[in-house]
């Protein structure tokens, strides 16, 4: 029995630290029913969950990231008031903080359709739907997971980055969704590992301070569209 429902909470401001220990718990539940499922040969639906939050200033590292990409010391983190985890993501280093929107899907895969690649495309469409009810468009990058804008230009500039793992095909981590981000924190990473290509903002392109809540209304809109889900409280 397939279940497309996907409850949605908005975590409000967390620290990365509790909304990563959260998700494992959800992570982990999921998966348990599923092994119970096939052990005992019963249909009983997983869960699906979509988690929305805000993360205080941080850095955090994906699996196949390199040191190197962070330019600060532990010191410098800790003066200018930034933290720093190395996760158990894909992907490379990236900023969460104020004015962005983190989205962690919690998906069992078998819900919908097992296939990583696919999984990944479609959290970038959300995006790319999301801005263009905006007025932008945004692109994919091949071998670049996330969303561009300018993409074949010398102006190409990211702005969301996505990383993932998966288990069981059972997801988690996600993507983060610049809105009225402070971009400078960018200037102490090297975003996402990938060198002459800028960071961008939906208020940057558009040159004023943006709704943030508005734009979570559109990204669940695309979201159940996009996966041909439903939205539950």
């Amino acid at each position: 029995m397939k279940n497309k429902n996907i409850k949605v909470v908005d975590w409000g401001s967390l620290s990365y630290e509790e909304a990563w220990q959260r998700q494992e718990d959800y992570f982990s539940k999921i998966i348990d029913r599923k092994r119970e499922n096939r052990k005992l040969q019963r249909p009983f639906p997983t869960n699906n969950y979509l988690f929305l939050v805000i993360h205080p200033p941080v850095f955090t590292i994906g699996k196949s990231g390199k040191m190197e990409h962070l330019l600060l010391r532990e010191k410098q983190l800790e003066t200018k008031g930034i933290s720093f985890f190395k996760t158990n993501r894909g992907g490379d280093i990236t900023f969460h903080g104020p004015g962005q929107i983190v989205g962690y899907p919690l998906l069992d895969l078998d819900n919908f359709f097992t296939d990583i690649h696919r999984y990944l495309r479609c959290l970038e469409e959300v995006i790319i739907k999301t801005l263009a009810d905006f007025g932008i468009v945004g692109a994919r990058s091949d071998g670049e997971t996330g969303v561009w804008l300018d993409l074949n230009s010398p102006f190409a500039r990211k702005i969301c980055a996505m990383g993932v793992r998966a288990s069981r095909w059972v997801t988690m981590h996600g993507f983060a969704f610049n809105v009225n981000t402070d971009l400078s924190y960018f200037d102490y990473i090297i975003p996402c590992g990938i060198q002459g290509k800028g960071v961008t903002s939906l208020a940057k392109e558009l040159k004023k301070q943006v709704d943030e809540q508005e734009v979570k209304e559109r990204l669940l809109k695309h979201f159940t569209e996009v996966f041909e889900a439903e939205i539950i409280d």
